[in-house]
């Protein structure tokens, strides 16, 4: 008996004309994909999901990486069983001039990780400082730690 025919795994990953701006504004409101997209920006290359620090479950995390998706954030392809994440910050860049640049920026930032990835800003590449160690002060707190610490 034959073998079925296999075709490639894909995702469907939006336009960046199909991408709203509340889309957009909502995936960038939560602090773990806050920390997502500081972690993409910070490697400066595209990371597999299993290689991202998340104080969330898997399946959670599945979840986060869906809605950066589907806001048009990040770009994700298979490579065999592995789904790999890219940031798209020239494709948002002609639907939402500059905004994608500066929510990277702010996310580095708030995230404390240091980068010496480029930061497109206006068109052109810059050069984000670099900290001695290149590693993160802090860690960014956990929803559940912030919850207890306001009470």
């Amino acid at each position: 008996m034959a073998r079925p025919k296999t075709t490639p795994r894909t995702v469907d990953n939006p336009s960046a004309g199909e991408v709203t701006l509340q889309q957009f504004l909502e995936a960038v409101a939560d602090p773990v994909r806050r920390s997502m997209i500081a972690q993409l920006a910070v490697a400066g290359h595209d990371l597999s999901c299993g290689t991202f620090d998340l104080p969330v479950s898997r399946s959670t995390a599945t979840h986060h990486f869906n809605v950066l998706r589907e806001a048009g954030i990040i770009h994700q392809r298979y490579e065999g069983t592995t789904k790999i994440n890219t940031l798209r910050p020239d494709d948002l860049d002609t639907r939402f001039p500059g905004l994608l640049p500066a929510v990277i920026e702010a996310c580095v930032r708030e995230s404390g990780r240091a980068t010496e990835a480029p930061v497109r800003e206006n068109g052109q590449a810059t050069e984000m400082p670099v900290r001695e160690n290149g590693q993160a002060t802090e860690t960014p707190a956990r929803d559940d730690d912030q919850v207890s610490a306001a009470r």
